[in-house]
């Protein structure tokens, strides 16, 4: 049975008898079959499965942005059960951050193209929370998806620079039948946007597609995503991107491995996507 906590002080408690390894799955909820396959990897490799349910406020510019992202706890909490999860710690914001909290952890190049430009502040966010709950729970291991690669760029990051000795592991990413990537922000999706919404991996296939063929060129691969995407109205591009994997820098000629990577509105809903080459 999923055992539920929500201090500091009771998850301290929860995990002093807790077998070794752990897993830890940190999540803002609302979750879905990404999720469940974080968990499924936890479970698979670790003694004890811990996730970690918290809309972290720190990493949301806009505060009606922070309003608007879907939670539902209950529901949340039945997926843990039903995926073996030992044990989930729900805390309130001043648990995280408790009254005083002064701290920000600022990650450097890594975090300041793509996402870190579009979304000032952001990744310091995470940085932060991040390191708070590495710290709380002292996993062996932890688990993100690949959706959000610029993320485990920075958490991995954040981890050697700050010698936090939990292995930070990417996990694929998990798609819907037609290829949109799952995420907690699908559900704001109008019916029109939802089915305008799997142009994201239309686009990235048309590059990696590209890139099979023998194009090298980091513009040629840009356009072929910008191609892509102006064919759905509904789609507003804020970024295309072939970049160095190691470093994020754009790249004008790709030699060794390298990620495609996008961020696209549909109405007032902002999707991203990846796709590794090489």
């Amino acid at each position: 049975m999923t055992r539920i906590v929500r201090t500091r002080a009771e998850l301290r408690t929860a995990l002093g008898p807790a077998a070794r390894p752990i897993g830890l799955v940190p999540t803002m909820g609302w979750l879905h079959d990404g999720h469940r396959a974080l968990m499924a990897r936890a479970r698979s490799e670790n003694a004890t499965t811990v996730v970690t349910i918290f809309v972290n406020p720190r990493q949301f510019g806009d505060p009606a942005d922070l309003a608007r992202y879907p939670r539902n706890e209950a529901r949340d909490l039945e997926i843990c059960e039903a995926e073996g999860v030992d044990l989930v710690f729900a805390p309130s914001v001043d648990e995280v951050y408790p009254p005083g909290f002064d701290t920000t952890v600022t990650v450097g190049a890594i975090g300041r193209p793509l996402e870190g430009a579009a979304r000032p502040g952001h990744f310091d966010g995470v940085a932060t929370v991040v390191s708070i709950l590495f710290g709380l729970v002292r996993a062996e291991h932890a688990y993100f998806g690949q959706k959000d690669a610029q993320q485990v760029a920075v958490i991995r990051r954040v981890a050697i620079d700050l010698a936090i000795p939990t292995e930070v592991i990417a996990c694929p990413t998990i798609r819907e039948p037609d290829g949109l990537a799952m995420s907690s922000r699908n559900v704001h999706l109008s019916p029109p946007e939802r089915a305008a919404a799997p142009v994201l991996w239309r686009a990235l296939v048309a590059a990696r597609e590209a890139w099979a063929r023998g194009e090298r060129s980091g513009d040629a691969l840009r356009v072929t995503m910008r191609v892509a995407l102006a064919g759905e109205p509904l789609a507003t591009a804020e970024y295309v991107s072939c970049a160095d994997a190691a470093t994020l820098a754009e790249l004008e000629h790709v030699e060794g491995s390298a990620l495609l990577s996008l961020a696209v509105r549909f109405g007032t809903t902002r999707l991203i996507d990846n796709e590794p080459l090489g």
